[in-house]
């Protein structure tokens, strides 16, 4: 995804923010007409999956970004 520069690191912070704040908050509008489920695609990481349940923001913080930067759950 960020490969292909069709989004810009600013979309990507703005998308884990979305998902520290609202768990569920599904579709998430990135540039271009794509979205992000982003109930999906920190459930396709065990890492995320696991950070979400502790109290270690910063851990929490890089999983999801991972997760997002490692997504194939992005459409048009």
């Amino acid at each position: 995804m960020r490969k292909a520069t069709e989004v810009a690191d600013q979309e990507i912070e703005a998308a884990v923010d979305a998902v520290l704040a609202d768990f569920a908050t599904e579709a998430y509008l990135l540039a271009k007409g794509r979205t992000l489920d982003l109930v999906e695609t920190p459930d396709t990481n065990t890492r995320a999956v696991e950070a979400l349940t502790t109290d270690k923001p910063a851990w929490k913080r890089n999983m999801v970004q991972t997760a997002i930067l490692l997504s194939n759950s992005i459409g048009r």
